[in-house]
């Protein structure tokens, strides 16, 4: 009798929701239908207007949870607009997005959670694949993690990022969880753990206390590994929980990170340029010569004109020498008028100046 009293007190609302549901499919069918009306405008002049806005994008999200003042939550209207403008964007064009693959990374993740489902993926076997494949045109972007708040900076990316002529136009901050995994149900007969070299260093104190003589074999990736435990019923493999859905493996153990706030950050990098927003990042890369005061010379310009630094990384020039290229990450845009000046100032102060891309934050 209760029940019956619940579901009858409960269908007027779940009506409501009803109606709801019928009136939020019906704009959203009117939002894709101005989409394809803009996109035919683009197509009769001929518009060099790229399909993908990473900076308009965030403005969207950004004006929108300002003016949030009801119970949805702000980080799920980021969600749900994402894969609104993913989809509303396919109806433009097909956008491919490159990757460090096979299905199931946390690259892949972090591309869903930049571009939503709405697109081709591509996934390669390396970073340098992920960026030849937009230098190719075989991609439109590519996503590749540029640090870790556990290991540090991914330094392939840096390198890769030195020599390329594309551009960061956004970035994702990712929680990083590791879980072990295998086809066995238990722990009991493991042998041999695969795992990304990054995965492995950032589970390295829970492995050397529950698997102290371990063989640890290098994977390509995250999903690679746990890919490769599948042919092996004395294997395990360190990856996320989407991969173990992936290859219907069984969690042996969730969580097995050794920081419980471990994160990494990914990039995208494509030939597309971006326009201030409400919260912009511009990234660079610097040398100097090796001579005193050399690294406070080359930074003065930035507090000359109060621009914060956020990140300072150096790299080996490789040259023999002793030399470093410096990557920073500063707040802002190129193109704001401080930041302008100090950018050009700076360009003079120093050997090798080069511009990564002014892009929006997280």
């Amino acid at each position: 009798m209760d029940n019956l009293l619940i579901l009858e007190k409960l269908k007027p609302f779940r009506k409501q929701i009803d109606d709801l549901d019928k009136s939020i499919v019906k704009l959203l069918n009117q939002r894709a239908n101005i989409v394809k009306k803009i996109g035919k405008i683009k197509h009769e002049f001929h518009s060099k207007d790229p399909i993908i806005r990473p900076d308009r994008e965030a403005a969207i999200i950004s004006k929108l949870q300002e003016e949030n003042t009801g119970d949805f939550p702000n980080e799920a209207i980021s969600s749900v607009w994402c894969e609104i403008m993913s989809a509303c964007r396919n109806l433009e064009k097909n956008i491919t997005i490159s990757y460090l693959g096979p299905n199931g990374s946390f690259s892949e993740q972090a591309v869903f959670a930049l571009f939503g489902h709405s697109i081709d993926q591509l996934p390669c076997d390396s970073f340098d694949d992920v960026f030849k494949s937009v230098e190719l045109k075989k991609a439109d972007i590519g996503v590749v993690p540029i640090e870790n708040s556990t290991e540090g900076a991914v330094n392939r990316t840096l390198d890769l990022l030195l020599n390329t002529s594309l551009k960061i136009i956004n970035e994702k901050t990712l929680p990083i969880k590791h879980c072990l995994m295998s086809t066995a149900t238990s722990t009991q007969n493991i042998k041999i753990i695969y795992a990304h070299p990054q995965a492995s260093s950032q589970c390295i104190q829970w492995l050397n206390k529950n698997f102290p003589n371990i063989e640890l074999v290098a994977a390509s990736s995250n999903s690679d590994a746990a890919r490769m435990s599948l042919y092996n019923k004395n294997a395990a493999a360190i990856a996320g929980e989407i991969a173990a859905k992936v290859y219907n493996l069984n969690i042996l153990k969730s969580g097995i990170q050794d920081d419980i706030n471990n994160r990494t950050r990914f990039i995208s990098v494509g030939n597309i340029k971006t326009s201030p927003s409400k919260s912009d990042k511009t990234s660079l890369i610097l040398s100097v010569p090796n001579k005193p005061g050399a690294v406070y010379e080359m930074l003065f310009p930035l507090v000359n004109h109060s621009v914060s630094m956020t990140r300072l990384e150096s790299r080996p020039a490789r040259n023999g020498k002793w030399d470093y290229f410096f990557y920073v990450d500063i707040e802002g845009h190129c193109d704001s008028p401080n930041i302008s000046i100090a950018l050009k100032e700076l360009e003079n102060n120093v050997e090798f100046f080069k511009l990564l891309g002014s892009y929006p934050t997280n």
